[in-house]
């Protein structure tokens, strides 16, 4: 059960006493609680109280109605606010047409405790979510500028686990991917490079090779961000933010053993960076980077073939294979200038 945490919920009720018995009942679950008699005071509430994300307003009030609220609320809210209507049982009319305004839930009068909680818990998690939402966003933003990425190699790596895991869930069911699973894996892919933000500027946009030294610390990025994202996930409990954790932290492990931060070999390798790996590397060789030009597609095809059960999960190189011809465009469609050119595919994805 999610808790309020002392949220505060503005309550529009013309009638004092059912206004009072629902705040008795708001507030014996620890919300903090905003009372209005009417759409304009409750209006008034909400623009002197930008927290405000929950709201339970009766439909039939003197002055501004409830329908009239709703709609004003929509038309000015900066942040999204989840709202309840309160109505009689037999006005399904008053339902549809608040809903069609914008409402996102309805409860029927008289009020039962253990319904008004349960619709609140829906709320705060739709708000959470959006919450999580932003953070990513936010975060891929941060990633995408620091790492002087472009926005087309996000948005190509996260067709290329998209494409991976569609094919996975299908060809490779013992693998657990659900479709649902396959989405969040895409949505947070372009974090893997979020660590990045703790590599020097000289080391992360050098246009040569890196010494040993720098090497090293290029190496630190996975480690930064994995720890970054898992101390967000302890915070919030995303199943989104887990995800991006395991491919920030694990994307440049190699299946036989030889990656890094933890040498992790095989299976021991989450799912998650496993798809990635190969999306990173694969995007890295067919782009131009600091650094190199890019590759052609054969050479990249070739190096990823050359790196089954070494670099490359198996099951990965074979899901590429069966999905090339999707593969191929989002290269044309997203990618760079393509010359056939030689070169280490160790280099490339340390530097990737």
């Amino acid at each position: 059960m999610i808790s309020p945490q002392q949220d505060k919920i503005l309550l529009v009720e013309d009638e004092m006493t059912q206004r009072r018995l629902l705040r008795a009942q708001l507030e014996k679950q620890g919300y903090t609680v905003l009372e209005a008699e009417n759409g304009e005071e409750g209006l008034r509430y909400c623009l002197e109280n930008p927290e405000l994300r929950l709201v339970i307003t009766d439909l039939m009030m003197p002055g501004m109605d409830g329908f009239q609220f709703i709609e004003t609320i929509r038309g000015r809210e900066m942040r999204y606010t989840y709202i309840i209507v309160l109505t009689a049982l037999d006005d399904k009319k008053s339902i549809v047409r608040a809903l069609s305004l914008g409402a996102d839930d309805y409860i029927f009068k008289p009020v039962f405790q253990d319904e008004l909680n349960l619709r609140l818990v829906g709320g705060r998690r739709l708000l959470q979510l959006e919450g999580h939402e932003q953070l990513i966003f936010s975060l891929t933003k941060l990633a995408a500028y620091r790492s002087g990425e472009t926005g087309a190699h996000l948005h190509r790596v996260r067709e290329y686990c998209r494409i991976l895991g569609t094919d996975l869930e299908e060809n490779q069911p013992a693998l657990g991917l659900t479709r649902s699973t396959v989405e969040e894996i895409a949505k947070v892919s372009p974090l893997h490079d979020v660590g990045k933000v703790g590599v020097p500027d000289s080391i992360l946009h050098k246009p040569g090779r890196l010494t040993e030294a720098e090497f090293e610390l290029m190496k630190t990025h996975a480690e930064i961000g994995g720890r970054l994202l898992l101390e967000l996930y302890a915070q919030t409990g995303s199943s989104y933010l887990f995800l991006a954790y395991e491919i920030a932290m694990c994307h440049h492990e190699r299946w036989d053993g030889t990656g890094y931060p933890h040498g992790l070999k095989g299976e021991e390798i989450p799912l998650a960076a496993r798809m990635m790996a190969l999306a990173d590397v694969f995007d890295a060789l067919v782009s131009r980077r600091t650094y190199k030009e890019p590759f052609s597609y054969a050479t990249a095809r070739e190096l990823v073939l050359g790196n089954r059960g070494k670099h490359f999960d198996p099951a990965m190189v074979d899901a590429f294979v069966r999905t090339e011809a999707q593969w191929r465009a989002v290269v044309e469609e997203y990618g760079e200038e393509n010359e056939n050119r030689e070169g280490l595919l160790v280099g490339v994805a340390a530097r990737g």
